[in-house]
């Protein structure tokens, strides 16, 4: 499962299918008219929406996913900037019916919350994002504190956002190893 949607997390969800994983990548905006166009208008959209509603349409399509007839039972899932915090919310509120996160370079949940995530996490940090980077050492310590298997890398020289191919931000050596990595993650722990 991707959150959001615009070309560019359409494209993602394609190359997830590629690799032979059922994909869905819910449109949170859909409730406001849908993606707009452009980033930026969807930017605004997404902050006049109610959060709490977001998070229920997301957290409903990851079980919608979960049980889908082409779905073998397992689930997992990737988002990036305010996704990576809904995969870091999903991994709270689903509990064991999570089996894989991906957030990439994303706030970290609550430390008192992360007792309940069970799904193997990979976390993926730009280099130069001090705001996000600030809450990984929490997490990580949380994380190992409450024996949830998880890997984390930082990948240097990179900003938030360096995954994203439509955007000046974009690295591509880094994109590639970061993705790379996010379908060995799915494929050891969703077969």
């Amino acid at each position: 499962m991707l959150v959001g949607i615009n070309p560019y997390i359409e494209d993602v969800a394609r190359r997830a299918a590629t690799e032979g994983f059922v994909a869905l990548a819910p449109d949170a905006l859909y409730p406001a008219g849908g993606y707009p166009g452009n980033d930026d208008d969807g930017k605004k959209m997404q902050k006049a929406l109610n959060r709490g509603k977001i998070r229920t349409d997301l957290l409903n399509s990851a079980r919608y996913l979960k049980a889908h007839a082409l779905s073998n039972g397992k689930l997992g899932a990737t988002g990036f900037c305010f996704g990576g915090a809904v995969i870091n919310y999903l991994a709270v509120q689903l509990g064991s019916d999570l089996q894989a996160g991906v957030p990439f370079y994303s706030r970290a949940p609550k430390s008192e919350d992360v007792s309940k995530i069970k799904a193997a996490m990979l976390l993926n940090y730009a280099g130069n994002d001090k705001r996000v980077n600030a809450t990984r050492p929490g997490y990580e310590a949380a994380l190992k504190a409450n024996g949830v298997t998880y890997e984390a890398h930082s990948y240097s020289g990179t900003r938030h956002g360096f995954h994203n191919n439509s955007t000046k931000r974009y690295n591509e050596e880094a994109a590639n190893l970061a993705w790379q990595r996010t379908i060995a993650h799915f494929k050891k722990h969703l077969s």
